[in-house]
């Protein structure tokens, strides 16, 4: 293996002519990634296979332009409010606050222009813990028809036992909500790899929080047992995704396959196992501990063929997963969700941990 290594290069500009860098970190045992500070995006990670082979396993575009023009948010940082709120309101201490509706009637990702389409100021850092990038945001109040000035701190780290730790931290001048993830789409299979349905997904959920027809939360926590939502033993992801309009599962259908948050089975706090992947042909492996209470899986639904990503390859459907680490879509509409509040003096937190592997 190779020495932990560290480069900034230039990346191009934004259409309002900010500019943009890219820092590829090396941990110098075979983990690779690259970010850029516009949208805090993954471009690229590389791992190796069962054979040692290295290969990228996260979907995007190899220009600014493509992500500015054509991106359904590969590979970004999520703010301030990862996932749906219906009808773009919330209410907070007896006020009403109208966000930006970019997803039919709802507000999805942070708006129109969510933490994903901002650049981020970077700092990349080489010590103990490995090598990594911390990357800064201000938000300011009203930002999206958010309250408050909020300044948020975001550290990817590559460790030197193949893990990608990610930490957030954000406080705010003013109460507000917040909600944070990370987007990559994953193909544990590689760059050229067609599709994602013979990955198998473990869980470790007995609860999921189904969708009314525009994919908000109807409040339910509905057991998995006996539904094509159970993953809490390792499952194909294709297994049982086309029961939509077969059997006729109405959740299924809703999202066009599975697009739907999981109810994380949590004891106490800390790291806890999220989920567990494993890609039979190469061999890859990524296991996925969070502080966070949900995970949302998103199996590339609307991917259709139409987006062409890195190096001219297009992506057709279902080339991709998310699982996306979050607390519940329209929490703030959701009193018997896990609250997003935060507040002046205190400090939202939260990390979530990727390990790589292969067998």
């Amino acid at each position: 293996m190779t020495q932990p290594r560290i480069t900034r290069t230039p990346f191009g500009a934004t259409a309002d002519g900010t500019p943009v860098d890219l820092i590829a970190l090396h941990n110098g045992k075979g983990l690779e990634m690259s970010v850029l500070t516009y949208g805090g995006i993954i471009t690229s990670l590389k791992t190796r296979d069962r054979d040692g082979v290295a290969d990228d396993i996260v979907l995007g575009h190899d220009s600014v332009a493509a992500y500015e023009a054509n991106s359904p948010y590969f590979g970004s940082l999520i703010g301030r409010v990862a996932n749906r709120i219906a009808n773009g309101r919330f209410t907070l201490d007896g006020q009403t606050y109208a966000l930006a509706k970019n997803n039919g009637p709802n507000h999805l990702h942070g708006g129109l222009k969510g933490w994903d389409k901002v650049v981020w100021k970077a700092d990349p850092f080489q010590d103990r813990t490995g090598v990594g990038v911390r990357l800064e945001y201000t938000s300011a109040d009203g930002e999206e028809g958010y309250p408050g000035t909020v300044t948020a701190h975001v550290v990817y780290t590559l460790t030197p036992d193949n893990r990608l730790v990610v930490d957030y931290h954000a406080t705010s001048d003013k109460p507000t909500v917040i909600n944070l993830t990370q987007h990559s789409y994953f193909n544990l299979a590689g760059a050229k790899a067609a599709d994602i349905l013979g990955h198998e997904l473990q869980i470790n959920a007995d609860r999921y929080t189904p969708v009314d027809e525009g994919l908000i939360p109807t409040g339910e926590l509905a057991p998995v047992d006996g539904t094509p939502f159970d993953f809490r033993t390792a499952t194909a992801i294709g297994a049982r995704i086309n029961t939509a309009g077969t059997a006729g599962n109405v959740q299924l259908e809703r999202g066009k396959g599975y697009d739907h948050n999981y109810v994380l089975t949590r004891s106490g706090d800390g790291l806890q196992l999220a989920a567990r992947v494993y890609e039979p042909i190469t061999g890859r492996t990524l296991e996925i501990t969070t502080t966070e209470p949900g995970v949302q899986l998103y199996t590339g639904n609307f991917l259709d063929g139409t987006i062409t990503g890195k190096g001219g390859r297009v992506y057709p459907h279902r080339s991709g997963f998310c699982l996306e680490t979050q607390h519940f879509p329209d929490s703030p509409n959701k009193p018997g969700f896990p609250p997003i509040e935060l507040r002046p003096g205190g400090e939202y937190t939260s990390q979530t941990v990727f390990a790589f592997g292969a067998r």
